[in-house]
């Protein structure tokens, strides 16, 4: 066996959960997304009643809810009542991973009303927003003002809170670095009550470069202020295929982004988004993305492609079909280039909804997708929750540049994946 050859594994033995996850498909269609519909409207509606307000009475309501955290905070006894936690439940998060730390007895905090965005600073060029605003509220507030956050994770339902507290990089972090690189201050109520705003230069230093990936451990973080970008109103997108070993694609990854010249301070010669997925051991598909004006889109010749349309292939499918087609250019529009994957899940829809990627379910029911994860979660019940825990992995990896040749190596070596780059980390899923 070569270095590269998958090991042989004695074939698992199916039980219940394999039927339960294979006709899972059932109750999603006919329960998790109507019922993900109408919360996406619900939700849609309370963000439009939360634009209506201005920005001094959100900051208002902001405050007054800081202070019932606070009293919340006072009510507690340290030696009765345990560790201080959220009282959001745990199949709400966006993330696959079983938080069973709060099945324990905790001392929870509702911090359900911290949803709104607080200010948008075209001045200081800054955005405050409250932990659970999320990443399709603040796009649909500042793409149309030519504003973005410099980090955009690509699910619209990953919040601002768990991408400061867990984790995230995107495919403009190899100019910004990671999510909680571009925030400026955060705003935390400690475990005794007492409301700070740190920053990297002010008393509570420590404290600001300690909250990123803390999981919430540190405090409960109420707001944060975060950089803006200037952006344009569409994404040039170039798709190069690459067809070798995992060596030479790990280096076609780092020179999509990383000349080889060291010319890395030419802004011609570095992209602002790169992107890339390996579909099998011997094919990828690198992607570099550059923010273009709608002039320059639609002159005679470039191809426009919305991806948002609920029809539209999936995007790592359409991807895909450059190893066929060979390289090509087109121009998305920004915010839907930035939320491309939110339709399928990446490609987690197709083991949820087999069918998903036909046509004709696109075409009728594809205004309905995603369903939301926290949905999914609920109504999965404990055997297929175990099923995942034990069968399916979806993992963020963040390694040295020079090691992705290594990395990739060793997981072929022991896994078949699937694995999307966002520079300089990837992360890839694979069931067993």
């Amino acid at each position: 066996m070569s270095d590269l050859e998958a090991p042989l594994r004695p074939k698992r033995k199916k039980g219940i959960a394999d039927f339960l996850v294979q006709f899972r498909w059932i109750l999603v269609v006919f329960v998790v997304l109507p019922i993900s519909v109408t919360i996406y409207f619900l939700i849609y509606l309370g963000d439009v009643k939360s634009d209506m307000k201005s920005y001094k009475k959100r900051q208002k309501e902001h405050d007054e809810n800081v202070k019932k955290v606070v009293k919340r905070l006072k009510e507690r006894n340290p030696s009765k009542d345990g560790l201080v936690c959220t009282a959001r439940k745990p199949w709400i998060a966006v993330g696959m991973r079983n938080v069973d730390y709060k099945r324990a007895r905790h001392f929870e905090v509702d911090l359900s009303a911290f949803r709104n965005i607080l200010d948008i600073d075209k001045d200081r060029m800054i955005a405050k927003v409250e932990p659970l605003v999320n990443m399709g509220q603040i796009s649909r507030a500042t793409c149309p003002m030519n504003l973005s956050l410099a980090v955009v994770a690509e699910l619209d339902d990953l919040t601002v809170g768990g991408l400061i507290n867990g984790y995230g990089i995107e495919g403009s972090s190899h100019i910004y670095g990671l999510f909680s690189d571009t925030v400026v201050a955060y705003e935390i109520v400690l475990a005794d009550g007492q409301v700070v705003r740190a920053t990297k230069d002010n008393e509570y230093k420590d404290l600001f470069y300690a909250i990123p990936w803390s999981q919430g451990t540190l405090g409960l973080l109420v707001s944060a202020e975060i950089k803006l970008i200037p952006i344009k109103e569409y994404m040039k997108l170039t798709y190069k295929p690459v067809a070798s070993n995992l060596r030479e694609i790990a280096q076609a990854y780092a020179d999509s982004f990383a000349p080889r010249d060291g010319d890395q301070d030419n802004q011609a010669k570095v992209p602002d988004f790169v992107e890339g997925m390996i579909y099998t051991s011997t094919e990828a598909v690198f992607m570099t993305g550059r923010y273009a004006s709608k002039e320059e889109a639609k002159k005679k010749g470039n191809v426009i492609n919305s991806v948002g349309w609920w029809f539209k292939p999936w995007f790592y499918q359409h991807a895909a079909t450059a190893l066929k087609r060979g390289e090509f250019t087109e121009y998305i529009p920004t915010r839907e280039y930035y939320h491309r994957h939110t339709r399928s899940l990446y490609w987690e829809g197709k083991l949820i909804l087999p069918f998903g990627d036909q046509f004709w379910f696109r075409f009728l029911f594809g205004w309905m997708m995603p369903p939301k994860v926290s949905l999914l979660k609920a109504t999965q019940g404990e055997a297929i929750r175990n099923y995942y825990h034990q069968n399916h992995v979806i993992q963020d990896m963040l390694v040295p540049l020079y090691k992705v040749g290594d990395a990739l190596e060793w997981q072929h070596r022991e896994v078949e994946v699937n694995m999307s780059f966002s520079a300089p980390a990837f992360n890839y899923s694979f069931s067993f």
